[in-house]
């Protein structure tokens, strides 16, 4: 099944916690925000982990 991601604006503070779960996902950029990767799996099983594990909640699933 493969899931909408969205970034919240304004919410992330770079803790990378997602790029850590999901690397072929979630990318945090030089700013310390996070960005998705061009074509990752977005319905992988660990995108969704990485979603759900977001300290800050910058990160949303939507079927």
């Amino acid at each position: 099944m493969t899931v909408s991601i969205e970034l919240v604006p304004g919410r992330c503070e770079g803790h990378a916690v997602c790029e850590a779960i999901a690397p072929e996902v979630f990318q945090v950029d030089d700013d310390g925000i996070v960005q998705l990767v061009p074509g990752g799996d977005h319905g992988a099983e660990t995108a969704l982990a990485a979603v759900r594990s977001c300290p800050v909640a910058a990160l949303r699933a939507t079927p």
